[in-house]
């Protein structure tokens, strides 16, 4: 970076300071991973000087044919790990896929059903400070309180109640199998469309670790970046039947040109999706969340629902912690260099800026090459932390053992060292 350095030093300082905080810190943040150096290398290229509004073949510009050859390479490889009929790779986000596959749906006003927030869904599903709630007469479910999973039962009765237009499956604080199969089943029953939005666990159904929704949603979206361990942006994949209004809902329906140096790291990152460690990474995801999952319950932390399936785990802090909020909780850990995040539980009995959960992912930790061990010691440094937020000898000393831990398994090492 000898160019930004010379031209920018604030900013090649600022930029170096966080390639040193991920190097030495131990990122738990479920929605978070560490893409490769042949991703890092594909975003920051010429492409970014290229405009490309259209698709390929199909541009609104000229000398789009080096753009078109990447972009064609990024579907076809999106396609084929996930058997779909029609991809896009367009979308700048998750929630700007998730807006494009709304509108090629529906009209705004239309109905739609989705998760609750606090219960584990995401703020496009529905929330009222979202578009996906400003636009759209929203509805949600739930958790059952007694073990924290779908009541799939009473998600088909509310169904049939309110008739939604659309159904929306997928989460972003939910540790359990989504049984796409039984959505569908009720979305088909209520005449509703069904999309799933599949951006945390998107990895894990390209490893067929986790069932795939892409047979019988009507529309799949994701992001490409947590365990799909790529860049940061949006995928859409969808039956042919929807091809055409999925892609002009992206363009010119809520977006105007791609960003193709993005387009090109989702290229890279496919392909590295494609190859066989790529199977063993992702279930190694998992048996670690199960391995972090144990040791927290060792640690007499409730978990919602018990556990986890996936990559992630829900912790809810007030049977254990009732005094300890989830902002007060991060903020410890952070100090002892574990980063995690907040997170509302069901039954929530504060603001989500304050929050009474944990969630705790282990995607980042799995790609440094952590294991089963090492998600037990991290529970108990959790566990110390948390037994006394404030006792700063105790938070200085596993900062220091999570530095040593972190030298162990290093992380764009290169990057990270000073001058």
């Amino acid at each position: 970076m000898d160019h930004l350095r010379a031209t920018d030093p604030d900013v090649y300082e600022s930029i170096r300071a966080e390639a040193n905080r991920q190097a030495t810190q131990l990122a738990l943040i479920a929605s978070e991973n560490f893409v490769s150096r042949a991703v890092l290398e594909a975003m920051g290229t010429v492409l970014t000087n290229k405009y490309a509004e259209g698709l390929p073949g199909k541009r609104y510009y000229g000398g789009c044919e080096h753009v078109d050859a990447i972009e064609e390479k990024a579907l076809a490889r999106a396609k084929e790990i996930f058997g779909a009929d029609h991809a896009n790779v367009q979308a700048h986000s998750g929630a700007q896929a998730n807006m494009a596959a709304y509108l090629a749906l529906l009209e705004p006003g239309d109905s739609i059903l989705g998760m609750d927030l606090s219960h584990g869904g995401h703020l496009t599903h529905g929330a009222s400070v979202n578009f996906s709630g400003r636009l759209f007469e929203a509805t949600t479910y739930g958790v059952r309180e007694s073990d924290g999973r779908i009541d799939y039962d009473a998600l088909r009765d509310q169904a049939k109640k309110v008739r939604p237009r659309l159904i929306i499956a997928g989460a972003s604080a939910y540790p359990r199998i989504l049984d796409f199969e039984t959505f569908a089943e009720i979305a088909a029953e209520v005449e509703a469309f069904f999309v799933v939005d599949m951006a945390h666990i998107a990895g894990l159904v390209a490893a067929e670790v986790h069932p795939t929704p892409v047979p019988v949603a009507d529309i799949v979206t994701s992001t490409t970046h947590k365990t799909l361990r790529g860049p940061r942006g949006g995928l859409i994949l969808c039956k042919d039947e929807h091809a055409k209004a999925v892609d002009k809902s992206v363009f010119p329906g809520i977006q105007g040109g791609p960003l193709m140096h993005l387009i090109a790291a989702k290229a890279v990152a496919f392909k590295e999706a494609q190859q066989p460690d790529f199977k063993s990474y992702q279930r190694r995801i998992v048996a670690n969340a199960r391995a972090l999952a144990a040791g927290l319950r060792e640690q007499a932390f409730h978990l919602v629902s018990g556990g986890t399936d996936t990559h992630l785990v829900l912790v809810d802090l007030r049977p254990s912690h009732p005094d300890l909020t989830g902002k007060d909780a991060e903020e410890s850990l952070e100090r002892a260099g574990l980063t995690l995040n907040k997170n509302t539980v069901p039954g929530e009995t504060r603001s989500p800026f304050v929050a009474s959960g944990l969630r705790i992912g282990t995607p980042a930790l799995t790609t440094r090459g952590m294991g089963e061990e090492e998600m037990g010691r991290i529970a108990g440094w959790i566990g110390e932390v948390l037994s006394d937020p404030a006792d700063e000898k105790v938070i200085a000393r596993i900062s220091e053992e999570v530095r040593v831990l972190c030298q162990a398994h290093p992380i764009y090492a290169d990057l990270a060292t000073p001058g």
